[in-house]
């Protein structure tokens, strides 16, 4: 599936499924939450926190997948082609870091 197909697959699914859009900071909000759930797996199985209870059965990808569904939600209320988006920041880190990583005597 192409970004594109995401991005109309998304407002297909919001508009027979879900009525409507939440609004912009709503889903913002709801980003934010998605993106700790992550955070709270990260930190249990690959980190130093141990689980608590039924954490240890939290599905990654499927955390994953919710960050992506509300990130294509707010770019397609905004208006924004995701796929020409990443194009560019990826041109901006090239132009950018293309030399940065490989000097980095960290790396």
């Amino acid at each position: 599936m192409t970004i594109q197909e995401a991005q109309q697959l998304v407002d297909n699914w919001i508009k027979e499924k879900g009525v409507r859009y939440f609004n912009e900071l709503t889903n913002t909000a709801i980003l934010m939450e998605e993106v700790g759930e992550i955070a709270r797996i990260m930190a249990r199985r690959y980190g130093e926190q141990s689980s608590k209870g039924d954490e240890a059965d939290m599905d990654l990808a499927d955390e994953m997948a919710d960050v992506l569904f509300v990130l294509i939600c707010l770019a397609n209320q905004t208006g924004i082609d995701l796929n020409a988006a990443l194009v560019k920041n990826l041109q901006k880190k090239t132009d950018r870091d293309s030399k940065r990583h490989l000097n980095n005597p960290k790396l």
